[in-house]
């Protein structure tokens, strides 16, 4: 596994760099310079060329799509969760670098998106295929997956750490050592390729900076919270930007080239919207850029994003994320020295700490975030400041939308993969799966003494209480019993429905079992009232806890030795 991880990251490395120089070589077709600083270049060129090259390149994605891509959609980070959870790590070679020449087309128009995520996707389909060709078995070819994901970061950003750190944490979901050990040894063989043929300096120079007074870090709370509003916004303009494209009257291969003409519209005037926007996050970061830019390019880079990402051209969120907060950072960092110049760091510490912050709220990853900015900038001065706002802005955001770019994208699909595989077992099982019919129920008016005589045969220790029709009132176990069980005199006085769990929750057969988890856990019920529905509430059994853990256990043994089947035939 240490051999095939290593040449994983080699291969993963090389299809990186090809990605990055193919990005180049599309833009020189197309401007006339290579540079990823597009700002300088684009500046000087006719209104004219600026509108009919992202157009021009818009139509020659959409014809791409149309014909050969399955859905009509480019691929990226998401589907690689997807093939994680569900797929067991396997991935279509053709359907992978389809997507990559989609996306390097796409940036080197000028579409405003990042290049991580499609690298990311190209990396994973090339494992994919090797794990395929090398018939591994369904656990191996997962750890696969996440070295050549772990590569391809590490090759983007020349980022051996952050790539480690993004594959365990978004793509596997976890840090045991059997899948550690060889998504760092794929991170490493990547970054020795990156850095042999491209260098080994960062992706950004800084200057030395440094957080001045510790009544700073109020400011850093502010900054993460102001960088949660905008991942929300931005999150929400880009699939805003798809539901509205969708909606419209136009063929599908036509919409890359109307979103190419607005998005060259707005380069136009502001061409720091172009492409990956490596250049102008650059120039926010050294503090090159007046406050009223760093404020107008916020609303021009998310407008531009979300109408390229919606129109269908090829790219990712995390170089879009970078730049936004960098740019928010920036500004904030402007108007903070001005209101206290004695105690407010240079606004270009500012950037950094909005860079990381906004892009783990965006992406969230948190961990490798941070640690991807910093080995972006080199610059670990502004450790705490920049922990401090990525987590202020990653808990905003979770608790807001409860979910990040990657996985609300799926969820739009209709999968929830917020839980990796376990978690998507129990949403496959429900209630129907477990039910137990033959359930012990009395009706509202049973006297006391009657429940008494009756709890000596009771299987399960509750009862499911019901009225005349057969509606759920409550359910009523020993428990609320113990306080008159020894008090003869009050068994002819009260009956069922004055004791009974009047609001002990219910759930219906059609929940996952995922739910009824859930459920269980928040009110402390070991067994939940099953009901037709809530608005009839017609009492139909029970679903016990321990019979929901068995059917799990038997769905999960089955899964393994499915995987374990599998691998045997390969």
């Amino acid at each position: 596994m240490a051999v095939v991880a290593a040449v994983a990251g080699v291969l993963v490395a090389y299809a990186a760099i090809g990605f990055r120089l193919a990005i180049g070589g599309v833009q020189w077709l197309s401007y006339g310079f290579f540079d990823e600083n597009v700002i300088a270049g684009a500046s000087r060129l006719p209104v004219w060329q600026l509108l009919a090259v992202p157009a021009a390149g818009g139509l020659v994605v959409g014809l791409l799509l149309h014909f050969f891509m399955p859905g009509q959609r480019p691929r990226g980070v998401a589907q690689v969760i997807e093939a994680m959870a569900l797929r067991n790590g396997r991935m279509n070679l053709r359907e992978g670098l389809l997507a990559g020449v989609i996306s390097f087309t796409s940036l080197g128009v000028g579409a405003s998106a990042g290049r991580e995520g499609p690298m990311v996707h190209l990396g994973a389909a090339i494992v994919g295929s090797l794990a395929k060709l090398l018939r591994m078995s369904p656990r191996l070819a997962r750890t696969l997956l996440g070295c050549g994901v772990a590569s391809a970061v590490a090759a983007s950003f020349n980022a051996p750490i952050a790539g480690v750190f993004f594959a365990l944490e978004v793509i596997i979901g976890h840090y045991a050592l059997s899948a550690f050990a060889p998504v760092v040894i794929a991170s490493v063989a990547g970054t020795v390729i990156c850095r042999v043929h491209l260098g080994g300096q960062p992706a950004f120079l800084l200057p030395d900076f440094a957080v001045i007074s510790a009544w700073e870090f109020p400011a850093f709370i502010v900054l993460g919270a102001i960088c949660a509003g905008i991942a929300i916004v931005f999150m929400w303009s880009i699939f805003h930007a798809e539901e509205v494209v969708d909606s419209l009257p136009v063929p599908n291969w036509l919409k890359p080239a109307a979103g190419g003409l607005a998005v060259g519209a707005i380069a136009v005037e502001f061409p720091h919207v172009l492409g990956v926007g490596y250049g102008a996050t650059d120039a926010a970061l050294n503090e090159l850029l007046p406050l009223w830019l760093l404020l107008l390019l916020i609303p021009l880079k998310t407008a531009a994003t979300a109408i390229s990402l919606g129109c269908r051209f090829g790219g990712g969120v995390f170089s879009p994320s970078l730049y936004l907060g960098a740019m928010a950072g920036g500004a904030f960092g402007i108007i903070a020295a001005g209101v206290f110049p004695d105690l407010a760091a240079s606004h270009g510490a500012y950037a950094i700490v909005g860079m990381s912050a906004l892009a783990a709220a965006v992406l969230g990853a948190p961990i490798s975030t941070i640690l991807i900015v910093f080995e972006l900038t080199g610059d670990y001065k502004v450790t705490i400041a920049v922990m401090v706002a990525t987590s202020t802005a990653t808990v905003i955001v979770q608790q807001i939308l409860g979910r990040s770019f990657f996985h609300w994208q799926l969820d739009r699909r209709g999968l929830d993969l917020r839980g990796g595989r376990a978690r998507h077992l129990l949403q496959t099982l429900t209630v129907e799966d477990v039910v137990a019919r033959d359930f012990e129920k009395i009706r509202e008016d049973t006297t006391i003494a009657t429940i008494k005589e009756l709890f000596s045969r009771l299987p399960h220790g509750v009862f499911v209480v019901v009225d005349e029709a057969d509606r759920l009132v409550g359910t009523l176990s020993f428990a609320d019993l113990k306080h008159i069980a020894f008090d003869d005199s009050l068994d002819s006085l009260i009956n069922a429905r004055d004791v009974a769990h009047t609001h002990a929750p219910a759930t219906t057969v059609d929940d996952t079992l995922e739910d009824v988890l859930a459920t269980m856990d928040v009110s402390g019920e070991e067994h939940l009232a099953v009901i037709d529905s809530q608005e009839l509430r017609t009492a139909v059994g029970v679903v016990h806890h321990n019979d929901v853990l068995r059917a799990y256990n038997r769905a999960l043994l089955q899964a393994q030795a499915e995987e374990h089947d599998e691998g045997r035939r390969r």
